[in-house]
C-alpha cells in the first residue's frame, strides 16, 4: 500500500494559553502565540484502504456526491443549492434528524500568501480541531438560542464537509487523522479571537501514534465528511485535519481550491 510522506505542523505545547486573532490586533500584539514545529509522516492514500471508514469508528468518512452547483463564486447558489444538497447528505448518512448550516468558507491556494490576510482564505496547515469539548454546545448557544437547551438534551455533532471544486486537488490536499489514534490530552484547547467573539478549537501536540489518511487527487465529486466534535463519548469525537503541500505536485497543475460546510447535526436520543 502506497503512502505519501507529509510534513505536517503541530503545535508545541507551552505553559501558556494559545491564541490566534483572525485580525490585526490593535495594540500590536501578534497575530499567534502559537509555534509549531514539522514532523514527517506517513499518510495513506484512502483509495487503497480496505477499510471502511466511518463517523463514528474513525471521526471522518468520505463519500460520493455530486452537486448542481456550476458557480462556487455565486454566493446564492451556495446558499441556495448547495446548503440544501448538504443537509441531505448529513441526514442521509448519520440519520439524524435536523441539520444547521453555520459556516462556509472557500479557500484558494497562492503560494506565499499568509491566511487571514487580503486576498482569498489559505490552505490550514496546522493540526487542528475546529471545536472543542466546550465550544462544540457553546456554538448551539450562540446560534440558536432559544432552542439551545432542549437541543443540547439530545445528541448533537459538529461535522464539517470539504470538498475540491473546479479541478481535483494535486498540491494541498487534506489530510485526517484517526480520532481514535489521539490521546484526549494531545488535544490543546487554544483561543481564536475574531472581532465579535472568541472562539475555542484544538491544536495538537504531537505524538507518533496518530494515524493519517487522505484522497491522493480528490476530484469535486468526492467529498469527506470531518466529525469535530460529538455529545456521545463511546464514538470517535474529534478528527484533527490538516492541508499538507506535495513535494512532488506537477508543476502546472492548477492549485487547490475548496469549499467547506460547517454544521450542527441534531439526533433525537
Amino acid at each position: 500500500m502506497s503512502a505519501a510522506t507529509a510534513e505536517l505542523n503541530y503545535i508545541i505545547p507551552t505553559q501558556e494559553r494559545p491564541r490566534s486573532f483572525t485580525y490585526e490586533p490593535a495594540d500590536g500584539s501578534a497575530r499567534t502565540t502559537v509555534t509549531t514545529a514539522p514532523h514527517q509522516l506517513a499518510v495513506q492514500d484512502l483509495r487503497e484502504e480496505d477499510h471502511t471508514f466511518t463517523l463514528d469508528g474513525e471521526g471522518f468518512a468520505v463519500v460520493q456526491h455530486d452537486t448542481a452547483v456550476t458557480d462556487f463564486q455565486d454566493e446564492g447558489q451556495i446558499r441556495q443549492v448547495y446548503y440544501a444538497e448538504a443537509e441531505r447528505l448529513l441526514k442521509e448518512v448519520t440519520g439524524a434528524e435536523r441539520v444547521f448550516i453555520f459556516d462556509h468558507t472557500l479557500r484558494r491556494r497562492i503560494p506565499g500568501q499568509e491566511d487571514y490576510r487580503d486576498g482569498p482564505r489559505q490552505p490550514a496547515t496546522r493540526v487542528h480541531v475546529d471545536h472543542t469539548a466546550r465550544s462544540g454546545p457553546q456554538r448551539v448557544r450562540d446560534l440558536l438560542p432559544d432552542e439551545a437547551e432542549e437541543l443540547l438534551k439530545g445528541r448533537v455533532q459538529v461535522i464539517n464537509l470539504w470538498r475540491p471544486i473546479n479541478h481535483p486537488v494535486y498540491d494541498a490536499p487534506l489530510a485526517v487523522a484517526e480520532a481514535t489514534s489521539v490521546r484526549f490530552e494531545e488535544l490543546v484547547p487554544s483561543d481564536l479571537v475574531y472581532p465579535n467573539r472568541v472562539g475555542e478549537t484544538y491544536n495538537v501536540a504531537f505524538s507518533p501514534e496518530h494515524r493519517w489518511h487522505y484522497v491522493k487527487e480528490q476530484r469535486p465529486d468526492e467529498v469527506i465528511l470531518i466529525k469535530c466534535y460529538d455529545s456521545r463519548t463511546d464514538v470517535a469525537r474529534f478528527a484533527p485535519h490538516t492541508a499538507f503541500l506535495v513535494p512532488d505536485a506537477p508543476a502546472d497543475a492548477p492549485t487547490r481550491e475548496s469549499i467547506e460546510l460547517r454544521t450542527l447535526v441534531f439526533h433525537k436520543e
